[in-house]
């Protein structure tokens, strides 16, 4: 199994080493190896995880490192989750590269290719599927129309979000609404599959 490998800051004793492994073991994370300045663990913690592990760290003198990339790839995230799910503008009047761009103050090739290599899907594969998970919640509240819901998320039409969304779920939204079974993804975590 993969390990990925936590940088700490101010681990400085054995002490800091034994506070760093009980409070890690807390979390139910799976520790290979402690030392100055780094935890070893089985696995990769998602988003969700390294933020309660980056708050547990700190609580107590600890800082959890993130690299630049790391931090970008997070950045770009809840920049698009933002504009999906906290933006009342219609997605259609909006570009995402543009929008990206301008919000990282990068270019977004470079965005584009720093995403890919760190979550081994698209930018836009990415946008797609936070778009579905947020039409799952208005199909959820029933108070809007398909073509309500399709113009709020930027489809071009109904048939075009009908056609995304069974590609991605394996259903049509109506089926969806009908079945009432509203399976939804954590939005940090959200991946093809």
């Amino acid at each position: 199994m993969e390990t990925s490998v936590l940088h700490i800051k101010n681990m400085v004793c054995d002490r800091c080493i034994s506070t760093v492994k009980r409070e890690l073991e807390k979390l139910h994370c799976d520790i290979v190896e402690i030392k100055l300045g780094q935890a070893t663990v089985r696995g990769h913690p998602s988003e969700e995880d390294l933020s309660e592990i980056e708050h547990v760290l700190h609580e107590n003198g600890f800082d959890l490192v993130i690299d630049r990339d790391q931090q970008i790839t997070k950045d770009i995230k809840a920049a698009i989750v933002r504009l999906i799910h906290h933006s009342e503008e219609p997605l259609d009047e909006m570009v995402l590269s543009q929008y990206l761009a301008n919000t990282l103050n990068h270019d977004y090739k470079y965005l584009s290719s720093l995403f890919s290599s760190h979550e081994g899907l698209t930018i836009e594969k990415f946008y797609i599927l936070q778009r579905i998970e947020r039409v799952k919640e208005l199909l959820s509240y029933g108070d809007l129309t398909l073509s309500e819901i399709a113009w709020k998320t930027g489809f071009s039409s109904v048939h075009h979000l009908s056609a995304q969304f069974k590609k991605l779920t394996g259903v049509t939204p109506s089926a969806y609404k009908k079945k009432g079974d509203f399976n939804r993804q954590k939005l940090d975590n959200i991946k093809e599959g």
